[in-house]
Order: C-alpha cells, then structure tokens, then sequence
C-alpha cells in the first residue's frame, strides 16, 4: 500500500508542521485524563503506526488510545491527512545530524554511518516506507535529513550538481534495503511460513519440473555454484565499512543486509573515483 502526503489544506499542514500557530487552547475538564496536544496525538499516531501497521490508522483509533473521541482529536488535526505528514516528519527527528567539521579526507566514514543509522531508522518505522517519496512533507525534521546527507557529501568537495544526484541515489538505496528487511520480518506472519519452510518446498518443486535449470540460466546457476562474492576479495573489508549480518537472522533478512553492506561500499568506491576524476 502506497501513501501520499501532503493531501491537507497547505496551509493548515504546514502551520501544524513548522509550528507556526499558537496552539489551540487546553481545555480544563475535570477527570485524570491528560491535556491533548498535537504532539500528543502524533506520538500516539506514531506508536499505533509503529506497532500495527499503516492500515490500523485512523483517527477513532487514535483517540482509543488516548482515552478520548476522534472528534476531540480535530480541535487540534485536522484530519487524517494533515496528521500523516506530521506522523512522518515527527519521525524523521530521530535521523543522525551532520558533522560539517569533518577533514575533507574523512567523508566515507561518516557517510557510512549516516547511511547504517538510516537504515535502521527505517527499519525501525516500515510504515514510513509506505509514504511515496513523490510528494514530500516539507517539514522541518524531513528537511533537517536532507541537509544532514548533503553536508556529508559536500565534504567530498563534489560538485553541487553531483551531490544533488547522489542524494537521489542513496536515498533510495538505503530505503529498498529496508524495504527488503521489512518484508522479510513480515513475510512469516503474514504468509504462516518461515523462509527455510518457503525456500525448502519452492526449491524441492522447482529441481523437480526444471531438470535443466542450469543449462536454460547459466548466469543464475554460476553466481549460485561459485558462491558469494566479496567486495574486496583481495584484502580485508575496510574498517568503515559497514559489519557484516548476523548469522542468526533470518535469510531474507540476511541476505538484504548483506547486499546493502556491499552495495554501499561500492557506491562509496564509486564517489571516490568520481573525487579522483576532479580536474
């Protein structure tokens, strides 16, 4: 399921984003329950995201767990629209900030961390992989993310227009990669089987009605018969490359962390070249 942002009023969005308005004024009723407040309604917004998924919200179920009506919510939100973008700016706080100090030869490091802490951001919200990236919320914690990334390319001493590629380069990389981590811790709920149950019959199944599998993909059956190949085979990884996955996890999710450790390593290759190239 795909999610647009930015559906409110523009005005009111951005108002609630940027906290431009005063807030609406607390209402003193009698009774324990606590005051609401827009951060309020966003952190339960972001907890019932968090642990149910994007479906499960709605404003009704929102105000459930606060203890109060969904229409007590709209004094503050207006909808479910405007509460979205401030759901996923909201989260996007816990993003790394930049370090603009960094020596012009000590980019890969940082970028390498920014990129972990990232994924695991993602990881860590899979409903905010759900929010399509074509309309952005234009909020300040989004745009604090941004900033960060390009303040660790700038470092590289690329020019403006290259880093502008490169942000749309390892946005995305990082995002798919956690997209595959996701699927893969949701996959044996919502299928009821686990990846070594699901490969097992898939792969008895398919030796079994292709025999000549090998022969009609020789590409496929090569990579498989020679085993996985190391970004640098040659030498030991470099010590600001991404750790290695744990053993104990699950296949899938083994394996997409495996390839986002090489894949980020040769995209950082490949942005030293491209500093190598500078005239």
């Amino acid at each position: 399921m795909v999610v647009f942002a930015g559906q409110g009023d523009p005005h009111r969005s951005l108002s609630l984003l940027w906290r431009a308005d005063a807030p609406p004024p607390t209402r003193g009723t009698p009774g324990p329950k606590p005051r609401l407040s827009v951060d309020a309604i966003v952190a339960a917004a972001v907890a019932l995201a968090d642990a149910e998924g994007m479906a499960a919200l709605s404003m009704r179920a929102v105000g459930d767990r606060l203890g109060r009506t969904a229409m007590a919510l709209y004094t503050y939100v207006p909808g479910k629209s405007e509460l979205l973008d401030l759901m996923y700016d909201a989260v996007h706080a816990e993003l790394p900030t930049a370090h603009p100090e960094s020596a012009p030869d000590d980019w890969r490091a940082p970028l390498t961390a920014w990129a972990g802490d990232v994924l695991e951001f993602y990881v860590r919200h899979p409903w905010v992989l759900q929010v399509s990236q074509a309309r952005p919320v234009l909020g300040p914690h989004e745009y604090a993310g941004l900033d960060t990334l390009i303040t660790l390319l700038r470092v590289t001493g690329l020019e403006a227009g290259v880093v502008r590629r490169l942000v749309g380069t390892l946005f995305p990389f990082v995002r798919g990669s956690a997209q595959t981590v996701a699927d893969a811790r949701l996959a044996a709920t919502a299928t009821g089987s686990s990846d070594a149950e699901w490969w097992a019959a898939r792969s008895a199944a398919l030796t079994e009605l292709v025999p000549d599998f090998a022969e009609r993909f020789p590409a496929v059956s090569g990579l498989e018969t020679e085993g996985p190949v190391e970004p640098y085979p040659d030498q030991a990884p470099p010590p600001d490359q991404a750790p290695a996955p744990d053993a104990g996890m699950p296949y899938l999710e083994r394996e997409a962390r495996e390839t986002f450790r090489v894949g980020l390593g040769v995209l950082l290759d490949g942005i030293e070249a491209a500093r190598a190239r500078r005239p």
